[in-house]
């Protein structure tokens, strides 16, 4: 994997302790990227980017909502790098709730959270990877966004959106070198699972291999797709669910 060695990747969500952008981000830099870690102010996206270290990483402080944070973001990957290689649009938020019970304000808060920071992201960061000649998009789905029963009703929403517009991007954006590919986690043993490890058992039952995830397993994927060895696949859906979804 040292084709990430010298690459520039950002990756949103990765301020959030034992979750799956904290795991990018340490993995990438201990493969050679240059990472841009991207979270809440109020996350420990600064503390986790000082331990990998200032020649490996950085943190900004962003709102994935916010379209004029992502300008200002892109203007200073561009002033410092002059170029991004990869970007994981990995933020997102649960909420375990149907159809019946989530409020619109609720409705629109995982929308504009899960697909709108999606779509920002890459709308803003695509023209600087079109400048360069390529680069690799990866969004994070789920597996609520391959299968809707029993799936909370916004959460799974806003996963299938971010299915077709990574498509849908992927398919725009080949002609210009860049790739873009979903994965869709299943059960990862990350601070968004409430309950502990009673919870975690319980969901280990509904699992094939009888076992939850760890945010390292998503990480090699990611790490897969940000470097050249997938350099020929791009609109893909992985998923990564321990055959949940087979």
């Amino acid at each position: 994997m040292s084709a990430v060695a010298g690459k520039i990747a950002v990756i949103t969500g990765a301020g959030s302790r034992g979750g799956q952008g904290e795991a990018e981000a340490r993995l990438l830099a201990r493969n050679g990227a240059r990472v841009v870690l991207v979270d809440l102010p109020g996350s420990d996206g600064a503390a986790i980017a000082a331990e990998i270290g200032a020649d490996l990483a950085e943190f900004h402080a962003l709102d994935v909502t916010d379209a004029e944070a992502w300008e200002e973001l892109v203007s200073a990957v561009r002033e410092g790098y002059g170029r991004l290689d990869i970007l994981v649009n990995n933020a997102g938020v649960w909420l375990q709730k149907g159809v019946l019970d989530t409020t619109p304000e609720e409705f629109r808060k995982v929308v504009d959270i899960n697909q709108t920071g999606v779509f920002l992201g890459m709308h803003f960061f695509a023209p600087l990877m079109k400048e360069q000649g390529g680069g690799s998009i990866i969004n994070t789905c789920s597996t609520a966004g391959l299968v809707g029963g029993g799936m909370p009703h916004a959460y799974a929403a806003s996963k299938w959106a971010v299915r077709g517009m990574s498509r849908a991007a992927a398919h725009e954006l080949a002609p210009f070198g860049i790739r873009v590919n979903a994965i869709c986690p299943g059960v990862i043993n990350t601070p968004m699972i409430e309950g502990g490890e009673a919870m975690l058992d319980l969901l280990a039952a509904t699992i094939p291999s009888g076992k939850v995830g760890q945010p390292d397993d998503v990480a090699q994927l990611v790490l897969f797709l940000a470097s050249n060895a997938s350099s020929y696949i791009s609109g893909s859906e992985i998923a990564i669910d321990a055959a949940v979804s087979a």
